[in-house]
């Protein structure tokens, strides 16, 4: 076994590796930072993910094809399947360590908020909130079953969190299968989550199912079991490789339990002809827990219940793909020249069409190597550029007095202080909800506002907000004229991009 080194590395002059975020059998995970991208991008921040074919003991040319052809696949039905709640691929590269291993990579967003068995793991999550989570991951994976794709492997640690927590998006399709495929199923995913026809644990045994073709509603029983964790905070350990019977004691005395079992029960049958066989039938299923969850204030938000899971859309997501890659079996590629190393801590660098350098990065800063000494700039331009110091030192000496000078008076009361008429709050509509015309429900609604809206706060009182609707979550049911009104501050998420 043999891990890659990519300590203090640039990958393909753009990507500085931070840290090891994981390994897997056949890969390892990093954090990096991209130099290119802005800081106040969302994706400043990436992760690599890097093929490492020599972490298998029993490595021969077939595996390895294997293990590069599937690396590849992963690319081909992230992009197939690109939608607002599944992890965006960025990029993607080949490359060599510092020790001259020959390595495949994929870039995709990083998602700081962690995983959804992490965030369960800090706090008990309320129902409105899991129940969120539950049609985002819905509308994801409905989306990846419309294309082909079917997961295999959905569990709470692969569905990942955007940094604010609004946003859940499925990860890893390192193991996904095209429904269509007629070769073998075979043996993946995690015994707790994974169902009968494909867990681990029933190898040798799919023979004694009734019916044991791979369809979408594989991933519909791995839902099921990730959302009984979600709702209930406890693992279905006791059901491995079975359907759900019964539920923790912790909520068999909540309102939605007897609701929620039957709903499970059904999606962890046994045979999968019997579960749900589709996502959107799954959600529709769960619409008597969503009516519980809406408290039954149906004066306030709309009495009908959204049978077609709706998607969130998070800062930084674009429906366009970068270009697929076209990776190869590492002992069949042409050998990469490496410059030789000169500096102390090397770090890894190489453009997509030249050879690769090892240069130096410091504490401060990552230096680009530069073959020859560069020219001593003439006295004429030196001249200049001690002129233009200069001119920058008295400008930033005549500023500084302005302002002294301005905080001063304004502190005496003589200048008037200075507001920032761009500092309006925004905020994102949690559910459907009424627009009213005043800040209370004993009136006519004007208009309403959709699951996802983005509005600006314009006025409060009390847990009331008048607000400005910016931009509508999907396209109302109804035609509404009114684009300013009182909505109840339960039913917003202030500070929502």
């Amino acid at each position: 076994m043999k891990e890659l080194s990519l300590d203090n590395c640039r990958l393909d002059k753009r990507y500085d590796i931070q840290e090891q975020l994981g390994r897997g059998s056949y890969a390892e995970v990093y954090a990096a930072r991209d130099i290119l991208a802005s800081t106040q991008s969302p994706h400043s921040r990436v992760v690599v993910k890097a093929l490492n074919v020599f972490l298998q003991d029993d490595l021969d040319d077939g595996l390895e094809r294997t293990l590069v052809e599937n690396f590849q696949n992963e690319a081909i039905a992230l992009d197939r399947v690109r939608h607002p709640n599944i992890i965006s691929r960025l990029g993607h590269g080949t490359a060599r360590d510092l020790h001259g291993t020959v390595f495949h990579y994929l870039v995709l967003e990083y998602l700081a908020g962690g995983d959804l068995s992490g965030l369960l793991r800090k706090q008990k999550i309320p129902l409105r909130q899991s129940l969120n989570y539950i049609e985002q991951i819905c509308a994801g994976l409905g989306h990846a079953h419309e294309r082909g794709i079917i997961h295999r492997d959905i569990k709470p640690h692969n569905l990942l969190l955007t940094e604010d927590l609004m946003t859940v998006k499925i990860a890893d399709f390192g193991v996904a299968r095209v429904s269509i495929s007629d070769s073998p199923i075979t043996r993946v995913g995690t015994n707790i989550y994974a169902p009968p026809e494909h867990s681990p644990m029933s190898a040798g045994q799919t023979g004694a199912l009734a019916f044991a073709r791979l369809t979408p509603s594989a991933d519909i029983y791995s839902l099921a079991k990730s959302v009984y964790t979600l709702l209930t905070g406890e693992s279905p350990r006791a059901y491995a490789n079975g359907p759900v019977t019964e539920l923790p004691d912790a909520v068999r005395d909540e309102e939605w339990c007897e609701e929620l079992l039957r709903v499970i029960k059904r999606a962890t049958i046994d045979d999968a002809r019997e579960r749900h066989q589709s996502v959107e039938e799954f959600w529709a299923d769960l619409s008597a827990i969503r009516r519980i969850a809406a408290d039954g204030e149906f004066s306030t938000v709309l009495k009908s219940v959204e049978s077609i899971p709706q998607p969130h859309v998070a800062r930084g997501y674009t429906p366009i793909a970068p270009d697929l890659p076209s990776f190869e079996a590492i002992s069949e590629r042409p050998p990469i020249r490496v410059g030789v190393p000169t500096y102390a801590r090397p770090v890894f660098v190489r453009d997509a069409d030249g050879p690769a350098f090892n240069v130096t990065k410091s504490a401060a800063a990552i230096q680009t190597p530069e073959l020859d000494p560069p020219p001593t700039p003439p006295k004429r331009k030196r001249r200049v550029l001690r002129g233009f110091a200069g001119f920058l030192i008295f400008a930033g000496i005549f500023t500084g007095l302005l302002y002294g000078t301005a905080s001063y008076m304004r502190g005496r009361g003589v200048l008037p202080a200075i507001s920032n008429p761009f500092a309006a709050r925004t905020a994102t509509a949690n559910t459907d909800i009424y627009l009213r015309p005043a800040p209370n429900t004993d009136n006519d609604p004007v208009g309403l506002v959709t699951k996802n809206s983005r509005v600006r706060i314009v006025n409060s009182q009390n847990n009331w907000y008048q607000v400005d609707i910016v931009e509508q979550g999907r396209v109302p049911p109804s035609q509404v004229s009114a684009t300013r009104g009182w909505l109840n501050g339960k039913y917003l998420n202030i500070g929502g991009s």
